[in-house]
């Protein structure tokens, strides 16, 4: 961490053993006390005792990296401010981020100067690293000022923005070229948190290979917690503000699902449709060929014929059901599919009604027990006339059919929270991923 003096290097020869691990672990449970929404991310850190390392610092592999003098010298609260620093560059995907503002500095061509310079690494590292704690403290103030959540304070020396006279609240990638030119010649020109910040290599890091490395889809997981936890609004008033822009802006790119599942829905009914019936009702233009003395039938379109699903289970709230089947009616009305056309099934651990009708509002759910969506589909293809596609509209906490049962199915899932939180159920209480052959649309508000 940054601004903080190095302590001189013991004679030791097994930092592990020389370490307090119990000092160093209750500064952990103090810096999850203070931000519990970094709880999954401090928990899933390695502590990797060093003496090459100055102070405390992480590698790209969720390594985190203790001297052992260091925390003998540091007073507790100051050491669960450490760890909420050094876990912050890894949440944010610093080292990355920091990978490709480097790249783009290297092909810059536009007018103006580039953010680093491609020529001097070393020193585009540092000016990067300080850079990313301006980041990460001056959200760290801003939590510390919470009377809410646990006392703590920034170690004194700490690299803020307040302290470089630049503006507050800013990313790393502006602070870069905020930071005043000499800067490196100071006391900040040590500032190394290894390579989960600056994405370079410090020399006493491990490889990939040892030390429970975690790898990038790991770290997405845990990313992913940590901003489902930042969005839980039971905690948002005592979220700094860096984090509730990092939870919302670097969520997975929105999309609109009534897009998403208005085009997989026509894309499926255009398949089938098509002038593939003959009919009396309207004499085909050729018969007047013949002197009318044969009367010939025409081609006409046949309708398509659409099942809906509907997870009507206690998990599913009414919202959800509401704006889906409002959304599948539509599409269907468009597309001609209507009345017998359209069966929708209130299905939850059984299916309890089908009903043969296409407005979303003379719909009767029904249910409110368990979850089981292969009976739903089964029934569904088992109907004669065959649909053409099945809809199913779930929080997808349901088991899925092992094999197709014919023609194209379509999985809605939502993406509200659901009546029942994780904390209400065993560990078991997961969703399951829809197999291959269902396309999935996620429907997320």
């Amino acid at each position: 961490m940054g601004g903080l003096s190095s302590p001189a290097r013991p004679e030791a020869l097994d930092p592990a053993a020389e370490i307090d691990m119990a000092k160093l672990l209750a500064a952990r449970r103090t810096a999850v006390a203070a931000a519990p929404y970094l709880a999954t991310a401090l928990h899933a850190l390695t502590i990797v005792p060093s003496y090459g390392v100055p102070t405390m610092a992480v590698d790209r592999y969720w390594r985190c990296y203790a001297s052992p003098a260091f925390v003998a010298m540091t007073e507790l609260p100051d050491l669960a401010v450490v760890w909420l620093h050094e876990v912050s560059h890894l949440v944010r995907d610093h080292h990355r981020r920091a990978e490709r503002l480097m790249e783009r500095s290297r092909n810059h061509k536009s007018a103006g100067t580039p953010a680093l310079d491609p020529e001097h690494p070393l020193a585009a590292r540092i000016r990067m690293n300080i850079a990313m704690d301006c980041e990460i403290n001056d959200d760290l103030v801003e939590s510390f000022g919470d009377e809410t959540t646990v006392k703590l304070r920034l170690p004194k020396g700490a690299v803020t923005p307040m302290g470089l006279q630049i503006k507050n609240g800013a990313l790393f990638e502006e602070y870069v070229r905020l930071l005043p030119k000499l800067v490196l010649n100071g006391d900040l020109a040590w500032v190394e948190c290894g390579s989960g910040a600056h994405g370079g290599e410090a020399p006493w890091e491990l490889d990939g290979s040892g030390a429970q490395a975690i790898g990038e889809f790991e770290a997405a997981a845990i990313r992913f917690r940590v901003r489902e936890a930042l969005l839980d609004k039971r905690r948002w008033g005592t979220v700094p503000q860096g984090w509730k822009r990092w939870a919302e802006g670097g969520a997975e790119p929105m999309q609109d699902w009534r897009a998403l599942l208005g085009s997989t829905l026509r894309g499926c009914l255009a398949a089938g449709r098509g002038a593939g019936d003959y009919s009396y009702r309207r004499p085909s233009r050729r018969a007047a060929s013949l002197d009318g003395s044969v009367v010939l039938p025409s081609l006409r379109s046949i309708l398509p014929r659409v099942a809906v699903v509907v997870d009507t289970s206690g998990s599913v709230t009414d919202a959800d059901l509401g704006s889906a089947l409002a959304e599948v009616a539509a599409i269907c009305r468009s597309v001609g599919a209507h009345g017998s056309q359209v069966g929708v099934y209130s299905c939850d651990a059984a299916v309890h009604t089908v009903q043969q009708i296409c407005r979303a509002e003379e719909l009767n759910l029904v249910g409110g027990g368990g979850t089981d969506m292969r009976k739903g589909i089964g029934r569904a293809a088992a109907a004669r006339p065959r649909p053409d596609v099945i809809v199913v509209l779930t929080d997808g906490f349901t088991p899925w059919p092992a094999d197709n049962p014919g023609g194209r199915v379509i999985a809605g899932i939502f993406g509200s929270d659901s009546r029942y939180s994780e904390d209400d159920d065993d560990d078991d209480y997961a969703p399951s991923l829809p197999p291959d052959w269902i396309e999935t649309v996620r429907l997320c508000r």
